[in-house]
């Protein structure tokens, strides 16, 4: 694994990562544990990729990846330490960024955290092919504000009904707050093929009739892929090791894979 920090582009380079903000309106959807097995997917296809941990209070990214680290965006937001000493490479050939947990100080979006934040994206967005925002869930101001710093964004969610109301009330929210038209949707934990496919036509059906009438153009969700229920994710989960390091050949794995292979595409 390269364990060195991709080194900024010489002054001519034009290279500006693409920035994809993973979010869901409902916590427990499983959306830190894809957002690092998606970026080892994505690294294994040739891509620099930085996970940014912009769950500012309840950071876990650090558990899902069995990371103890000494350095926090904390310690790069209060001066204590640089922005390179805070990049630490993870397992599955990515970088991450993580945030310190339990900071009450980062639950509200004040001016300082806005402008620390885009310090920070501006900063790494050279040194990486994509850079993958790990957001809290639901719709408060710090976290509308990291997916607005975003390219494009994707939304995880899973057939559990409150799952769905919340993810169709992020899609609302996006769309008339951010003039967001087009987002991607992952379905995590399905229990037969072809679901996740049957659940982004039921959510885009309802944002057809009650979100994209009086825009001015319509909202599409574009669907990414779908996660089958495996058994093999819990045990990676309490492994704390990445899904497609551990079982690669599951069927949940194999999910990711097809995933990040969309996005790339």
């Amino acid at each position: 694994m390269n364990t060195a920090v991709p080194p900024a582009p010489s002054p001519s380079s034009s290279r500006r990562a693409h920035i994809t903000a993973i979010t869901s309106g409902k916590g427990g959807v499983g959306k830190t544990f894809l957002s690092a097995n998606l970026a080892a997917a994505l690294a294994r296809q040739g891509e620099r990729v930085l996970v940014l941990d912009a769950d500012l209070g309840l950071a876990n990214l650090d558990v899902v990846l069995n990371l103890f680290p000494k350095i926090t965006l904390h310690d790069v937001f209060t001066g204590k330490n640089t922005l390179e000493q805070a990049i630490v490479p993870a397992p599955g050939g990515f970088h991450v960024l993580l945030a310190g947990s339990g900071m009450v100080e980062y639950s509200r979006l004040t001016p300082e955290v806005r402008d620390l934040l885009v310090d920070v994206v501006e900063k790494v967005r050279p040194q990486f092919d994509r850079i993958l925002l790990d957001t809290g869930a639901g719709i408060s101001d710090v976290v509308l504000y990291t997916v607005s710093l975003a390219d494009d964004v994707l939304i995880v969610t899973t057939p559990e009904p409150t799952a769905l109301t919340d993810a169709y009330a992020t899609i609302k929210v996006l769309a008339t707050t951010q003039r967001r038209r087009d987002l991607r949707l992952l379905v995590n934990q399905v229990t037969r093929p072809g679901d996740g496919r049957t659940i982004r036509g039921q959510l885009q059906q309802v944002v057809d009739r009650y979100v994209t009438p009086g825009l001015e153009a319509p909202v599409k969700l574009e669907f990414l892929g779908e996660v089958a229920t495996d058994k093999t994710v819990r045990e990676a989960v309490t492994r704390r090791q990445l899904l497609l390091e551990a079982f690669p050949g599951c069927p949940a794995a194999q999910g990711v894979v097809a995933a990040a292979t969309r996005m790339v595409a």
